[in-house]
């Protein structure tokens, strides 16, 4: 069990509760304390003027709003704004949105009704998610559009997904044995008041990114091995002069990976001693994709890292409005719900994950190049040329889809458009930022798919399978199982999807 409220989450836990089933409790202690934040607000609201229980939102707070509809208001904020249109987001994200948000109650500074963590604690724990779509939110004021729809499946009037089955709240709740929840006091408000979409989609971009960097780690060091590369390019004297933490952690991690190589080359053994040569047929230096690995693949472990720490700590933080302070005995109106921060640790996170997935379109070309990597036949063809093609179609996806990627990682973060009459006159589009660096990452996975295909393909006509190292046997094991060697011209696109869910689902743990 993780118990909400009482630490602060880690996204190691948030893995465990979206990917291991993992159950999240919350202590009487915690509950009593969203109880009396919540007591402390109906009784400071009930003389004074507090935005959003007793008026209007957004350019509309200048009205009152008499006590008799101050119920009402908060019903009409979360079913006018549940206006979302697109595709349902992932349940993954949706669950992780729910997570945040009940992490953010659990702060004990909105002012909402203890029966709300609950009831979301119980949504979580029984896999009852609203369903929410991609497009509506601008990612200040909250993401208010898609939280609207997490509301109103949380008061019974949206949609749920359990099961892989979309179903209407009401009904679903009652057959797990809940009820809607009724709102208390400003609970619509404190349900649409922060940055939970972007954050908790950033939250998953961020556990799959680290799998991609560990996987290109491991394969940019396998097609080194396979190739015999002089090892210098990867040593501790080389990269220590350098000082920055990625990429000696990346270089360190890929020393480790090879530290028992056979195939690796030492420069001094080779280069290092008299010869009579005037032209080497070894080249002196590798390719930049092979050989400056170190230095762009650390630049994204630093990004994934920084990234990392921005998100964990907006997923502990209150991003409500207004924070209601029941220890102070005061209610603080501000901008918390403004999602800067993650939007510029989104954009920041596609564009390096795009540079990783063009470091694996140059490895794959040079792997498929004959006249570049001087082993291999064009294409990897081992059948006839001209009558058949090798990997020559399968390369056309990879580079088809780096190119999206790259088009997708102009920055969402500068694209601020005034809405709201004006009131929301520079927003972060944060939840927009969000979901496409999950699309990168997604159509990264489908790049480094194909590049392990043909590092498997690379492997086997060099003969090279039982003189890999450890970690580069296990990945060329994995390989193997979700594809067969290409033996003439066969359809291929089904074992792509296979590898393409072997290495999302596996993670070899290098970095």
């Amino acid at each position: 069990m993780i118990s909400v409220g009482e630490k602060q989450l880690t996204l190691d836990d948030i893995s465990k509760i979206i990917y291991s089933g993992e159950k999240i409790e919350l202590s009487t202690a915690l509950l009593k304390r969203a109880d009396d934040n919540f007591h402390f607000l109906k009784d400071f609201a009930a003389n004074k003027v507090i935005y959003g229980i007793n008026t209007g939102f957004g350019p509309m707070a200048q009205f009152k709003i008499a006590y008799s509809e101050r119920l009402t208001l908060q019903y009409n904020l979360i079913r006018s704004h549940a206006s979302g249109s697109g595709k349902p987001i992932d349940v993954i994200y949706a669950k992780a949105m729910l997570i945040d948000r009940l992490n953010t109650f659990a702060q004990c500074k909105s002012g909402v009704h203890p029966d709300l963590l609950i009831l979301i604690k119980e949504m979580i724990n029984q896999d009852l998610i609203p369903v929410i779509y991609e497009h509506g939110g601008v990612g200040a004021s909250g993401d208010l559009v898609q939280l609207a729809h997490m509301g109103l499946a949380i008061i019974g009037e949206g949609e749920i997904w359990h099961e892989g089955k979309i179903y209407d709240a009401t009904e679903i709740l009652h057959k797990h044995k809940l009820t809607p929840f009724a709102i208390r006091l400003r609970e619509g408000l404190g349900l649409m008041n922060g940055t939970s979409c972007m954050t908790g989609i950033g939250l998953v971009n961020l556990l799959a990114a680290k799998k991609l960097l560990n996987w290109s780690t491991l394969i940019s060091i396998t097609i080194n091995e396979i190739f015999e590369a002089f090892d210098d390019h990867i040593s501790a004297p080389l990269n220590q002069v350098k000082l920055h933490a990625g990429q000696n952690i990346v270089a360190d991690a890929m020393r480790k990976i090879v530290s028992s190589s056979k195939l690796m080359r030492n420069r001094q053994e080779h280069l290092y001693t008299d010869t009579p040569d005037t032209h080497f047929k070894d080249k002196v230096q590798e390719y930049y994709s092979l050989r400056c690995m170190p230095q762009i693949i650390g630049p994204i472990y630093d990004t994934i890292a920084f990234a990392e720490k921005i998100l964990v700590d907006e997923l502990n933080s209150v991003s409500d409005n207004p924070v209601i302070d029941d220890e102070i005995k005061n209610v603080y109106h501000g901008g918390n719900f403004h999602g800067d921060y993650v939007a510029l640790e989104m954009d920041k996170l596609k564009i390096a994950i795009t540079k990783l997935s063009m470091l694996a379109d140059r490895q794959l070309n040079y792997l498929l190049n004959d006249k570049l990597n001087g082993k291999l036949p064009a294409f990897i063809n081992k059948g006839t040329v001209g009558l058949n093609f090798g990997i020559q179609g399968i390369q056309y996806t990879a580079t088809s889809t780096v190119a999206e990627n790259q088009t997708l990682s102009n920055p969402v973060y500068v694209h601020s458009i005034p809405s709201n009459n004006d009131n929301q006159d520079l927003v972060s589009m944060g939840s927009n930022a969000a979901l496409m660096a999950a699309r990168v990452i997604e159509n990264t996975f489908e790049v480094l798919a194909v590049h392990s295909l043909a590092v498997a393909e690379a492997v086997d006509y060099l003969e090279k399978g039982n003189t890999l190292s450890v970690k580069p046997k296990e990945f060329y094991d994995g390989i193997r199982k979700c594809s067969s060697k290409i033996e003439g011209d066969v359809p291929k696109f089904k074992e792509l999807k296979t590898i393409k869910e072997f290495l999302k689902t596996e993670n070899p743990n290098v970095i």
